[in-house]
């Protein structure tokens, strides 16, 4: 009798997340130099890293031999001091999907609920099954999240709301009068989750942090791994009120946030200048995007983050067919968009590779 048979079930039945396809990889199996592949799949920052963060993780090198500070007192401290909150209101987390992944270890059971958007980032459904509690999804409109309607879905047995702003993988944004409606309905027994991965590419960014400066029950979560170009050190955080993040400190691991993560995102916040070429590499690229779609006379999602939606017909077939000619993009088949590709933006040479072997997989 095999193993699996002792396993929980609904683990066996789940299907495993898919990351982007790594660079290596696609070398390997395709038998490509690797330096000629484009990997526009995991919305990262193709500036890469901080300069300042460079540094600092150079400056880190010889101390990885002892344990970093469990409670990450520096950078919590430096987080605070940027969004004028507590040390009380911020919590560390190995990438923002920690935290994701914590909220449900300290909410979810197979009583509770889970409310999300139909085209959400697919770990929220993930998560829920993993705690084996109920998801709720809510028709999103345009890709929009339809808050009025998530609150129509709250009942007594919903634990959490996620509502991703932006939201992957379609790019599209909630304004904050919107917001303000959700939260007057939102009651005690719920924790809203803003899920604000992509937070610095808003140039108006909707204020979530009043919600955590009320004391409501509220997670806003970001992350170093977009903006900031620190997606492989895995470093997030979560901004809450002190009751949420006494619950969620509970159930973190020790040590949960590295050394050389903690070390490279407290530089990474100095790091202004990088943040603003990002912005401005990614404005270009998203405007070069779309007017290449509308060219083309291609269906597309306006933006708000450093991705692109697209229709393209079959989206495993085109996701292959670039595959196959070194670039690498998203097929959305498991968000139920099969299709539609996720593009992210790079550099200008990226985005005009990426449009070229677009056309050669449309003309063969």
């Amino acid at each position: 009798m095999s193993i699996q048979n002792f396993a929980n079930q609904f683990i066996c039945d789940l299907v495993a997340y898919e990351p982007g396809k790594p660079i290596e990889e696609t070398a390997r199996e395709l038998g490509l130099d690797p330096a000629s592949i484009v990997k526009l799949a995991s919305n990262e920052n193709p500036l890469g890293p901080a300069p300042m963060a460079r540094d600092a993780m150079r400056a880190e090198v010889d101390g990885v031999h002892i344990y970093p500070d469990g409670g990450g007192y520096k950078l919590r401290s430096a987080l605070a001091e940027k969004y004028d909150l507590g040390l009380e209101n911020v919590v560390l987390g190995n990438g923002s999907n920690e935290i994701i992944e914590l909220l449900c270890h300290c909410f979810l059971n197979r009583d509770a609920e889970l409310i999300a958007a139909e085209h959400a980032f697919v770990v929220y459904k993930l998560m829920a099954t993993l705690f084996g509690a109920k998801y709720v999804e809510v028709a999103d409109p345009d890709f929009i999240h339809d808050v009025d309607g998530m609150a129509d879905a709250i009942t007594e047995k919903t634990r959490l709301v996620f509502i991703a702003n932006p939201n992957n993988p379609t790019g599209t944004m909630v304004n904050e009068a919107a917001l303000d409606r959700f939260m007057a309905r939102l009651p005690e027994h719920v924790v809203a989750v803003f899920d604000e991965a992509y937070f610095e590419f808003l140039e108006d960014a909707p204020d979530t942090l009043k919600y955590v400066r009320e004391g409501r029950n509220v997670c806003v979560l970001r992350t170093f791994s977009k903006a900031y170009g620190l997606a492989g050190l895995r470093i997030g955080y979560g901004l809450a009120s002190p009751q949420v993040t006494a619950i969620l400190q509970k159930a973190r691991q020790p040590f949960n946030a590295n050394a050389m993560a903690q070390a490279a995102a407290l530089a990474a916040i100095r790091d202004q200048d990088h943040v603003t070429k990002t912005l401005q590499t990614n404005n270009e690229g998203l405007a070069f995007y779309e007017k290449a779609f509308a060219e083309r006379d291609l269906e597309y999602v306006p933006s708000f983050a450093n991705f692109i939606l697209v229709r393209v017909g079959d989206g495993d077939a085109v996701f292959q067919a670039m595959l196959e000619k070194g670039v690498i993009v998203r097929a959305m088949r498991g968000y139920k968009l099969p299709e539609w590709v996720r593009i992210s933006v790079g550099t200008q040479d990226e985005n005009e590779r990426c449009i070229t072997v677009l056309d050669e997989v449309f003309n063969a």
